[in-house]
């Protein structure tokens, strides 16, 4: 049983946030990535970006901080006070919102297609993309930016994916879906007729035909949501849906933005979810 994040919630009842996978990779993979041979300590919940890391270590300075002063890394036992460089792009995941942008990041930076599965001619790419072995993008398909798509996937007929888009292993994103700027998780299915926008879905979740999340405020505001008990602005303009592992929704669910859904919870046909779901 992992320790439970409440700022984390729903996604800290069956994930660590090191563990948690950013375009089907864990969190403390992409750290090593950036760090490469350098000699530096993370903080576990530190999205690192290599361009940060480098110009920190150029700086000779002993601590690499956010805008809050948290230590995201650092040279030696322990970050050292009145000597930090600050990130321009790092930061601590602390809500399941900053996974979107640490997705963000990591998708909008790919330059090489890597190409292991099978893509029909009828579809079209317009975009960079990695697509893992078994693979299968079917006619009809149209993916717009950069995405990222696991093993044993099938993507389409007839669907809409758009840029800093992640799909996890053994997915099926189907007809007439449109996904913009997602992370899921493997197992996990939009089958058809669905929008999810600026979401996290979790492993083994299954969205009912129609399923709609909604992602941005009619005044145009930034998305609040609630942890613990108070609205927590989250900085996003546009935010939809966090959807923990197991989450069914039935046919023609309607999701207000910033709603959480806690894991293995289901909804009715034609529910429209105003708050938070947590059983």
């Amino acid at each position: 049983m992992t320790a439970v994040s409440p700022d984390f919630l729903p996604l800290s009842l069956t994930w660590r946030i090191e563990d948690f996978p950013i375009a089907n990779q864990p969190l403390a993979h992409h750290q090593l990535r950036a760090i490469g041979s350098a000699d530096l300590t993370a903080h576990p919940h530190a999205w690192l970006a290599p361009a940060d890391v480098a110009a920190f270590l150029a700086s000779g300075k002993s601590a690499l901080v956010d805008a809050q002063a948290t230590a995201l890394a650092w040279q030696g036992a322990a970050p050292q006070a009145g000597s930090v460089f600050a990130a321009q792009s790092s930061f601590l995941i602390r809500y399941p919102w900053d996974l979107l942008r640490a997705n963000e990041q990591h998708v909008a930076a790919l330059v090489d297609n890597r190409i292991e599965g099978t893509i029909h001619p009828a579809a079209v790419i317009d975009g960079v993309i990695e697509l893992g072995a078994g693979s299968r993008i079917l006619p009809g398909v149209v993916i717009e930016g950069n995405v990222v798509i696991g093993t044993d996937c099938k993507i389409g007929p007839n669907c809409y994916l758009r840029g800093h888009t992640s799909i996890g292993d053994g997915c099926h994103i189907g007809q007439s879906v449109e996904i913009k700027n997602c992370l899921i998780l493997s197992k996990s299915n939009v089958g058809h007729l669905s929008y999810v926008g600026d979401s996290v879905l979790g492993t083994h979740v299954n969205f009912g035909a129609g399923t709609t999340t909604s992602n941005l405020r009619h005044d145009g505001n930034n998305h609040r949501s609630m942890v613990g008990g108070a609205l927590v602005d989250t900085g996003r303009r546009k935010f939809g849906t966090v959807a923990g592992d197991g989450v069914h929704t039935g046919i023609n669910t309607s999701i207000y933005p910033g709603r959480k859904l806690w894991p293995a919870t289901t909804t009715r046909p034609g529910e429209i979810v105003q708050h938070d779901l947590m059983s």
